[in-house]
Order: C-alpha cells, then structure tokens, then sequence
C-alpha cells in the first residue's frame, strides 16, 4: 500500500500507475491524502483506489470512491464538487480544524469543538459561512439525487 500524499501529484500517480501496468512495480493499493481529498476525483483517475484523508462530511470521499470506482466518474465529480466549497473551507491555514471540529459537533460526531491552544476560536462570521456553505451543499446534493 502507498499513500500518496505529494503536492502536486496527479503525474506521479499516473507514472507509478503505468509502472504497475507494464508490470514494472507490482501491484498494490494506492491511497491519498492531499487535503481533505481536494483532487479526490482526479486522483481516482490517475489510479488512486482510495483516500484516507480528513474531511468533516467522510462520506463524500466514500460516495465519490464507489461511483467512480462503478466507473461513473461524471457522477462521481458532481458529487465532489457539491461538497467542494466547504472542504474548500476547511483547509484554510489556521481555522481548519476549528472548522472541522464545528460542523463535526452540528453532526454529533463529537461533543465539544474546542482546539487546544493556540489554536483558534472561529468567528461569528465564520459559523455564518459555514452555515451558508452547508446549506448551498445540501440544496445541490439533493438537486443530485
């Protein structure tokens, strides 16, 4: 197994997924973890079999990997890219994992969002992004069926 995690390598995965097809590398399972799977579906199609990466919505990167995997990859790009402007938003520098752990408390995964220090408090305004960002994504996820 390899977790790529290069930046930027989508021309890495596609040379180690030609190596593996002229069988100068043996086959193994490649997975990455750029980001919060932030190239995810094109990382799929240069041979990426998987991501393991954080996210606040996982199932994003499961649903993209089997629709992509079924070999729907138009689906499996609209799918990512209803969740893309809120993992856009949580890989900002500084405030991501506040961001992370915010909407993980709104789904009630966890119970607090505090970050240790010094790690930062989001802002008024930043809980309002968020709610405005996740309200654009469930609108276009059921737009999609």
């Amino acid at each position: 197994m390899l977790k790529h995690e290069d930046c930027p390598g989508l021309a890495k995965l596609s040379s180690i997924k030609a190596a593996m097809n002229s069988q100068e590398l043996r086959r193994i399972s490649i997975l990455t973890g750029n980001g919060g799977g932030l190239f995810l579906p094109e990382e799929l199609t240069r041979g990426a079999d998987g991501a393991m990466t954080g996210f606040a919505y996982p199932e994003m990167m499961v649903d993209v990997c089997a629709v992509h995997a079924a070999g729907d990859v138009e689906r499996a790009h609209d799918l990512f890219d209803a969740y893309l402007p809120l993992a856009r938003y949580e890989q900002q520098s500084g405030i991501g994992l506040a961001v992370r752990k915010h909407l993980f408390v709104q789904r009630g995964v966890i119970a607090s969002a505090f970050v240790r220090k010094p790690g930062p408090k989001l802002s008024a305004q930043d809980v309002q992004d968020i709610a405005r960002l996740v309200e654009r994504q469930t609108r276009r996820l059921a737009e999609l069926g």
